[in-house]
């Protein structure tokens, strides 16, 4: 299922916000195997194995006047492919009466407002690209399932798919509107784990003794963004696909993503 390297792909810059753990570190690895050169931004920096490939900017996602710094210097350049990761969910599932306005605040400022400043300032960068450039969204289940203890997480996802949905028509109308036929200008692609994912984020919510053997690893989505790198997304506009532990995907339409919702105690 893998693309072969093409010699386009080699050199070409790629960002991804929210890169140095989890998904995102999946595809920043995936992507820097297959040529690019991959900018992370996250609050902490990449480490572990292959770490030393990626080039690196601090960024609070909260902290407007950095964020602004960062994307100013993320921009100063072309840009192959963008990657949004970055997430907050939240100290633990909790009932809506249990969340702090703080805390929703803060959801909506890294996963919702976050998405939109990158977008705000890199789809100008990625529409000058010689082929169309690729923006990959990380999605959700909650996205499409609303659960007990996630209502802020789950708002502000279902968010980032519609907003992400709406900028992938609007890339596609930019073309038929200047009389070019139904071809994007940026390729939009969100995508998704079937299951839990064994990440820092998650580790820090379960207890230590936590059996983590049948949760999913960054690397499952290797395969896909290194196809997408390599085809910029051709084929996949606006596509939702749902990956698997092994690596496969498959378009959300054909599985509805399992809930991982459970009952938050009393």
């Amino acid at each position: 299922m893998t693309t072969p390297l093409t010699p386009s792909v080699e050199g070409r810059r790629a960002l991804v916000v929210g890169g140095s753990t989890g998904i995102g570190r999946g595809i920043a690895d995936a992507w820097a195997d297959a040529g690019l050169d991959v900018l992370v931004l996250s609050r902490s920096a990449p480490r572990g194995p292959g770490a030393e490939r990626l080039d690196w900017l601090a960024t609070d996602l909260t902290d407007a006047a950095r964020v602004d710094e960062v994307l100013t210097a993320a921009t100063a350049g072309p840009l192959h492919a963008v990657c949004y990761s970055a997430v907050h969910y939240g100290d633990r599932r909790a009932l809506f009466d249990e969340v702090t306005e703080a805390e929703w605040r803060r959801q909506v400022d890294v996963n919702l407002h976050g998405l939109w400043l990158t977008l705000s300032r890199t789809l100008p960068v990625l529409r000058r690209t010689e082929d169309p450039g690729l923006f990959v969204g990380v999605s959700s289940e909650v996205v499409y399932n609303a659960g007990p203890g996630r209502s802020g997480y789950a708002a502000s996802k279902a968010a980032c798919a519609v907003l992400l949905d709406s900028v992938a028509q609007e890339e596609l109308l930019g073309r038929a509107d200047e009389g070019e036929g139904q071809e994007e200008r940026v390729r939009v692609v969100q995508v998704l784990p079937a299951e839990m994912v064994d990440t820092p984020g998650i580790r820090r919510r379960r207890p230590e003794d936590f059996d983590y053997s049948s949760y999913m690893r960054p690397a499952s989505f290797a395969p896909l963004a290194r196809e997408l790198a390599t085809t910029a997304g051709a084929g996949l506009h606006g596509a939702h696909l749902v990956v698997d532990g092994d690596g496969t995907w498959q378009p959300v339409g054909d599985r509805t993503p399992v809930s991982q919702s459970r009952k938050v105690p009393a």
